[in-house]
């Protein structure tokens, strides 16, 4: 990749797209929403190919559900589309505007970022959210998949730049996708050193390509987290709801960056609560149990799920699957149907259990004491508090805002899912009559 005339190209494409009006923006999407639906055959025969030759290299289901496309996930796609479609376009939006004693008036207003650039794992819908979100707020977007997705991008990326070209004022040039070998991470680097060229780059995946572009980059970084995310199950919980919640925010999609990892219970419940836990996750979840919780889960236990080599042995209808959990598992991402035990005996200790072994990415309290729940959304560090409910809410659609770019875990400039308006910066517009200092 040569990334100057990439950039140049992108940087001409979002010079085109800052004159752009809402109307003219949402007309060319429309046609990209269009052409995604009818070329979903197309899409879903490349994204086989992807899948086949993931499967064939060994890479786990759990992954895979992250890098499928079927009629069901495009026709979100479609939705998601068309939802930033009917968004207020946030481009030119007036934020604050006053008048100076010597006449001056300034105006802040928002302003697109120009060059975008997003570094991202396994999912193809990312390119259509990203791309989406870029163009709305009139962006341009590089974007950088990985290897095992590569083939459902090239044609989720020939299908959006085709029906740009068909649309009058429509802008194809506005979306660059990096061709993608494998082993081959210059592009990567290239990237990140674009320092003048590349406005933002946005990285979106596991832990060590977050950590890789955080560490490397030279241009400016708005950093998406893992989802190491708890879910605390208080003193004052309703244990069945406590339940129902984690069975959804670990079960659902064990492989999204917004399911539980741990499930922290205050001791006064965890003799009442630990045992129907066992029960609703048996033959699913394997529980990596501290030893107070360990202690409680084992007379629940028919097999320990393993055998004398350490492999799992084979069952025979639903059993607890535990294993005394070691220190790596607190704080460890498993993406799989997978999940560690921690009782503490004060919601205290449970907020400085939980703050140290996040990500700041989504947490969790199920209690019905206003006054604890008040206490662990105050004191909880995370982009993402809930009470009573599941950390699979936290999502761009969910939260309304159609397509996301990610979930940012920092606290300059953007926090939590991303929307539209991240891809903006201001600058203020200021008019005088001719005033001088």
């Amino acid at each position: 990749m040569n990334i100057k005339n990439t950039t140049d190209s992108l940087r001409a494409a979002s010079q085109k797209l800052a004159l752009q009006n809402a109307s003219q923006k949402n007309a060319a999407l429309e046609a990209v929403a269009v052409a995604l639906d009818k070329n979903r055959g197309s899409i879903i025969a490349a994204n086989k190919l992807d899948i086949d030759a993931a499967r064939a290299g060994g890479m786990s289901e759990s992954i895979i559900d992250r890098l499928l496309l079927d009629d069901k996930r495009i026709d979100g796609i479609v939705a998601s589309l068309r939802l930033v479609i009917g968004q207020t376009d946030p481009v030119g939006e007036e934020l604050g505007g006053w008048k100076t004693p010597n006449g001056l008036n300034i105006r802040q207003v928002r302003v697109p970022l120009g060059v975008v650039a997003i570094i991202y794992e396994n999912r193809p819908n990312v390119t259509v959210d990203a791309f989406s979100l870029a163009y709305k707020s009139g962006n341009s977007i590089l974007l950088r998949g990985s290897s095992s997705s590569y083939k459902s991008n090239v044609e989720i990326v020939r299908v959006i730049r085709e029906a740009l070209a068909g649309v009058e004022g429509g802008v194809p040039e506005a979306i660059e996708l990096v061709e993608v070998r494998e082993h081959d991470h210059s592009d990567v680097d290239q990237i990140l050193n674009a320092v003048g060229m590349i406005d933002v780059c946005l990285p979106r995946g596991g832990k060590k390509l977050i950590q890789t572009v955080v560490q490397n980059a030279r241009v400016p970084v708005i950093e998406t987290g893992s989802g190491v995310c708890h879910l605390f199950v208080d003193e004052f919980a309703n244990l069945e709801m406590a339940c129902r919640i984690a069975e959804n925010a670990k079960i659902q999609r064990p492989s999204v960056c917004n399911a539980i990892e741990c499930i922290v219970v205050h001791s006064k419940v965890a003799q009442q609560f630990l045992p129907m836990l066992a029960d609703k996750f048996a033959g699913r979840v394997k529980l990596h149990a501290d030893e107070k919780s360990f202690g409680i889960l084992e007379k629940c236990v028919v097999s320990n799920g393993t055998t004398n080599d350490g492999v799992p042995e084979a069952l025979e209808g639903p059993q607890t699957i535990l294993f005394p959990a070691t220190e790596e598992d607190f704080g460890n991402e498993y993406l799989d149907y997978e999940c560690c035990i921690k009782v503490v005996d004060s919601i205290e200790e449970a907020i400085n259990y939980i703050n140290t072994h996040n990500t700041k990415h989504s947490e969790s309290i199920i209690s019905e004491s206003r006054a604890n729940t008040r206490l662990f959304q105050s004191m909880i560090d995370a982009s993402c508090v809930y009470v009573n409910a599941s950390t699979r809410f936290t999502d761009g659609g969910e939260f309304g805002f159609g397509a996301e770019l990610g979930i940012s875990t920092q606290k300059l400039h953007a926090r939590g899912p991303m929307g539209i308006k991240v891809l903006t910066t201001t600058k203020y517009l200021i008019d005088g009559e001719g005033q001088i200092r």
